[in-house]
């Protein structure tokens, strides 16, 4: 509880430091990650921050000095390179950027490893602290580590804030962008070089490994909750800062844990929740619009079998719900269930395993019989199908049909000259 409170007053002055750079972070992170995950180049920030491990060691063995500005001009420099390199693959036209990103990735990160394995060798190598830049140490941040990303992290959020519209049409419509004279190559390279500035600002605290996590998680999560992109990039840079809170309070509690994998871990905990809780897209609401409509479905099926009944026994008045459970394929359970749903909705009167359609329920029913019909002609005079292959066909189609494209239907199967009403039409239903 000390260490909890501790953390909460913010009264240790490294814990404020490693505070704020994990939360300007984590929302630049986020913002560029929209993009990068539209854009379809998740891998982009794993191959550029492997890239910028052997400008790291370089800049240790130009300057032999642990200072991080040389540090970071190296892992820029080498990021940058990598994303020259990216862009003449795959302008050669015969690699794709998923494998030019792959290559990068790969021979940057050998090249880099090599370069520590040397440095190693070398008389102050033990003490060079360079393996950190591998998994991150959020906790040996400095105010001016602190400085240099608010810099750059406002540098990146002003970036795409003026450049807002082109890059959303870069990430959406290239080929527009093009057509509208704007340099789509160039705009490309912007965004890449921005995901090399938040790469380099994210080494220290996060690491080579995991950076390419911090970049894409927060984004696909935010993506779970909204299809407008501004919305998107809010939810990310929340979820980022929420990401870079969390990896610093638990860190703070446990010392010997980094802060930079538990961000991950926090960001990953944020996706885990938005993909089973979203409204549209989370796991259970679509798990619940799969049970509403597998009951809407069974609903719709049980008024159209109840009027077919009704055609082949015309004096009839109610319907015995055991006749129904055969056409149907379903057990009598399940037809006495879906007549107890309808009961309560007013389209059956629903007694004794006995059913009778009420007005409304004639009305749907009506609805739905055309439905099946038209689409079972239109397949049959339109298709040329076979008879015993419409049905099904039919039969699952007939709950998504709109009153446009029945009317539609309609209109194609009179060209045809089906007779529409004659398919259409039932015999009088008792009442």
């Amino acid at each position: 509880m000390d260490e909890v409170l501790r953390f909460l007053s913010l009264a240790d002055a490294n814990v404020r430091f490693v505070l704020a750079g994990s939360i300007l972070l984590g929302s630049a992170s986020g913002v560029v990650g929209v993009f990068t995950l539209l854009r379809r180049r998740s891998l982009l920030g794993d191959a550029l921050a492997h890239a910028a491990l052997p400008g790291v060691a370089l800049g240790f063995m130009l300057t032999l000095s642990k200072s991080i500005v040389p540090l970071l001009i190296g892992a820029s420099a080498a990021g940058i390179l990598g994303v020259l390199a990216i862009t003449a693959m795959v302008k050669t036209g015969r690699i794709r950027e998923d494998a030019a990103i792959g290559i990068t990735l790969s021979v940057f990160f050998g090249i880099g490893i090599v370069l520590l394995t040397f440095i190693q060798r070398l008389p102050s190598g033990n003490q060079s602290g360079l393996d950190k830049f591998l998994f991150g140490q959020a906790a040996a941040m400095l105010p001016q580590d602190v400085q240099l990303m608010s810099i750059v992290s406002v540098v990146t959020l002003i970036t795409i804030t003026l450049l807002y519209k082109e890059f959303r049409l870069l990430v959406f419509d290239a080929n527009y962008l093009a057509a509208q004279g704007f340099p789509v190559t160039l705009l490309d390279i912007l965004l890449m070089f921005l995901v090399v500035l938040v790469v380099m600002i994210g080494l220290q605290a996060v690491g080579v490994v995991l950076m390419a996590a911090l970049l894409i998680t927060p984004a696909a999560g935010a993506r779970f909750w909204s299809d407008d992109l501004k919305i998107m990039l809010l939810l990310a840079a929340l979820f980022g800062a929420v990401s870079g809170v969390l990896g610093v309070f638990f860190s703070s509690l446990a010392p010997r844990i980094p802060t930079g994998p538990v961000m991950v871990l926090a960001a990953t905990l944020l996706f885990a929740l938005s993909a089973v809780f979203a409204p549209r897209r989370g796991l259970l609401a679509r798990r619940m619009r799969q049970i509403q409509t597998g009951r809407r479905t069974a609903q719709e099926h049980l008024l159209r079998a109840s009027l077919e009944w009704m055609e082949l026994n015309p004096g009839a008045v109610r319907i015995p719900l055991d006749a129904l459970a055969g056409p149907l394929g379903v057990p009598l359970s399940a037809v006495e269930r879906t007549a107890a749903a309808l009961s309560k909705k007013g389209d059956i009167h629903f007694t004794n395993r006995n059913a009778q359609l009420t007005a409304a329920g004639k009305d749907k029913a009506l609805a739905i019989l055309k439905s099946h019909r038209l689409w079972e002609y239109y397949l049959l005079h339109r298709m040329a199908l076979k008879q015993d292959h419409v049905h099904r066909d039919a039969d699952q189609i007939e709950h998504i049909l709109s009153p446009d494209v029945i009317e539609r239907l309609e209109k194609l199967l009179q060209e045809d000259g089906v007779d529409v009403e004659n398919i259409t039409s039932v015999h009088p239903v008792a009442g």
